[in-house]
């Protein structure tokens, strides 16, 4: 019989705000592209590089809600 791993959720604040460093950096990236070349670029490439910053936009949200939860559980559970 094999037993599931415990949840280790130790690390998980710090592995969430990683991802929202991670996840700024790329934004940031695409924005500057985007200033420096979107004359170069069509339309639908313009319209790709927006679509993607706002889902950026939209997980550093979810990613900042979910370090709030497991800031909870961490500070309830020690």
């Amino acid at each position: 019989m094999i037993l599931a791993k415990p949840d280790d959720r130790s690390d998980n604040v710090e592995k969430l705000q990683e991802n929202v460093q991670n996840t700024i950096k790329n934004l940031r990236e695409a924005e500057e592209y985007l200033a420096e070349h979107a004359d170069e670029l069509s339309p639908e490439e313009r319209r790709n590089i927006r679509e993607k910053n706002e889902n950026r936009r939209e997980s550093i949200a979810g990613l900042r809600r979910e370090i709030k939860d497991e800031a909870a559980y961490r500070k309830r559970n020690k």
